[in-house]
């Protein structure tokens, strides 16, 4: 099973809104075959697996991190070529939380006489898949957000420099979250100051969605995120936004998403259920610390990743990496649970999950 997590980790950046998963076949105590899903639409891990294998299959034992698939989708279920190939045993890593499949498949290879096995690493199978759990289940996107700060939580000096606060090897880190994730969220302040690509320079083949939220429609038209249309850039704003500039907007090719207002921003929460009905399964918030800050308060946010330099700006107007109004009470700060931490490039990476 450890071996088929692994192999699953090579889909990332390539499946979503599928599953990460990994198959490997075992027959006399050796491997005679392995796969993982490679790619959004292709051939499920366990086709793979019994594709790539270099000995007679009848008799093995499956390892797979995902329970196999009992419907019809892009490929046929994966349940049945287990049984057409006389797979003795099949171990399963967790159950699928997909209403299509969840247990189906279980009940079918029993009914073929087929040993089953379901819970082995279930907790690393569920992390390895977290995004596709949540999305699968409530059809909301998986948020994470995610910041390089100072000791201090300054993202720049009070003269606004912010290059480099983090080390290069942070940055680069960095990228692995933006070929994780299906989209890339800032605020319009984001762009009108930096001018990013917001694109993934590790994976060119990523087609990295980039959402702008932008409640007057200040979005220059001349910016990198219109001018290259490779990928899809969405601008979220309001029902009271400037309807010329909408117009503008789509004629370059943007796709624009109108949601209520409240407290005179975009409705954060009503955005990320629109996305979700997109298609868009994961959210990586990169915004400044007004966009972080509404994105905390409205509770959309599953998981934070902060990259923290040893580096001490201090400064009253110094930007921080959480801004806005702040939380009055204590009780109502965001506690972060399930919490790791690593070191990369000098700097410190914190990991947790919203409580």
């Amino acid at each position: 099973m450890e071996r088929a997590l692994e192999l699953a980790m090579r889909g990332i950046g390539s499946v979503n809104p599928n599953p990460l998963v990994g198959a490997v076949i075992v027959k006399e105590g050796e491997i005679i075959g392995e796969g993982y899903h490679e790619r959004y639409g292709g051939a499920h891990a366990e086709r793979n697996a019994v594709g790539n294998s270099k000995k007679l299959i009848e008799g093995s034992t499956i390892y797979v991190t995902l329970e196999p698939c009992a419907h019809y989708g892009k490929t046929p279920p994966c349940v049945d070529l287990i049984i057409e190939k006389k797979i003795k045993k099949v171990v399963i890593g967790m159950l699928d939380p997909n209403i299509l499949v969840a247990g189906k498949s279980i009940e079918k290879l029993k009914q073929h006489g087929i040993e089953v096995v379901v819970g082995v690493k279930e907790g690393e199978c569920k992390k390895v898949n977290e995004i596709f759990i949540k999305y699968i289940t409530s059809k909301i996107p998986f948020v994470i957000l995610k910041s390089g700060m100072s000791l201090d939580g300054k993202i720049a000096t009070y003269s606004g420099k912010s290059k480099w606060i983090t080390s290069k090897e942070s940055r680069e880190d960095s990228q692995n979250l933006r070929n994780r994730l299906s989209s890339i969220m800032v605020g319009v302040n984001t762009v009108i100051a930096d001018d990013p690509e917001l694109t993934c320079r590790i994976n060119q083949d990523k087609k990295l969605i980039r959402i702008i939220v932008d409640t007057k429609l200040r979005l220059p038209l001349d910016s990198k995120v219109i001018k290259n249309n490779d990928n899809l850039t969405i601008v979220a704003t309001t029902l009271n936004s400037n309807q010329k500039k909408k117009q503008e907007l789509i004629a370059l090719g943007v796709k624009v998403i109108e949601v209520s207002e409240k407290n005179n921003k975009v409705d954060l929460k009503e955005l990320v259920k629109r996305l979700g009905e997109e298609g868009i399964d994961s959210i990586l918030i990169e915004g400044g610390g007004t966009l972080n800050f509404s994105a905390l308060e409205e509770k959309i946010v599953d998981k934070v990743n902060f990259y923290i330099a040893p580096k001490i700006l201090g400064g009253e107007k110094s930007k921080s990496c959480i801004a806005g109004m702040g939380f009055s009470e204590l009780e109502e700060a965001p506690n972060i649970e399930d919490i790791s931490y690593r070191t990369i490039g000098g700097d410190l990476v914190i990991q947790g999950y919203v409580k």
